[in-house]
């Protein structure tokens, strides 16, 4: 079916899908990438291209010679380059649809460990930071830390803050179900109304979730209260009774 032609060129409803295909896939790469290091690597791939189709353009035939070599070799650094990227749109990808279900149950499981640690951290007053990952990859902040691949239990998260322990100070990363890891440093918030507020735990909860579309869940030591950062803003001193739900809420939305 054509929608309309002008001169020689016809644009027809296949090419509309096309290209809306072909711009919502950019879109999610795009959003895929943003907050990481990737995001730097996409620029200089970006200005890679525009080179190549000068190139290819204005017919320089050594520039053109050398790009077109390159291709295979590129396209294997593009997939070790951007691996965590492609392992979390794959991860993403599995738990729609059908597989959704799936996915629930994990979550349910996740909820479930999480608020039993928080609740036991918050009844022991240790200090706590937890971080569990969304769309945007934190692989650049849990190479910070240390190493876990854990599975995800109360009991670990409890014994991982527990004061005077070698990883006990800074945050746990969970990401794909598992502890990924351990005593990661985290960027601080750049609002003013937190930063004056609030110690370094609670700073680096709120600041990890204004870089991306995590979601924080911070203990306070002194206090033993329970607060939860979600896309730079801070829910504090959450009811204890309702927590499990409440933390439900921010991880369906």
């Amino acid at each position: 079916m054509e929608l309309f032609k002008i001169d020689f060129l016809s644009f027809r409803l296949v090419d509309l899908i096309d290209v809306a295909v072909v711009g919502f896939l950019i879109y999610k790469l795009f959003q895929l990438v943003r907050g990481t290091r990737s995001a730097h690597m996409m620029t200089g791939l970006a200005v890679t291209f525009l080179v190549a189709f000068v190139a290819y353009w204005f017919q320089l035939e050594a520039l053109s010679w050398l790009f077109s070599n390159l291709t295979t070799f590129g396209l294997v650094a593009l997939v070790i380059l951007f691996q965590p990227e492609l392992r979390s749109a794959l991860a993403n990808l599995g738990l729609t649809g059908a597989l959704r279900v799936f996915g629930n149950v994990r979550g349910r499981q996740l909820v479930e460990e999480v608020a039993r640690a928080s609740l036991r951290l918050a009844e022991l007053k240790y200090g706590g930071l937890i971080v569990i990952e969304g769309r945007v990859g934190l692989r650049d902040f849990a190479e910070t830390g240390k190493e876990m691949n854990a599975r995800i239990s109360s009991e670990m998260l409890v014994t991982l803050f527990t004061p005077y322990t070698p990883l006990h100070d800074g945050a746990v990363i969970i990401s794909g179900g598992q502890i990924t890891s351990a005593a990661c440093t985290l960027p601080l918030s750049q609002s003013a109304l937190y930063r004056r507020l609030y110690g370094m735990r609670h700073k680096a909860g709120i600041g990890i979730s204004e870089v991306s579309d995590a979601i924080s869940i911070i203990v306070s030591e002194e206090t033993g209260e329970i607060s939860i950062a979600s896309v730079g803003k801070l829910e504090k001193n959450i009811d204890r009774s309702e927590f499990r739900e409440v933390l439900t809420g921010y991880l369906s939305k």
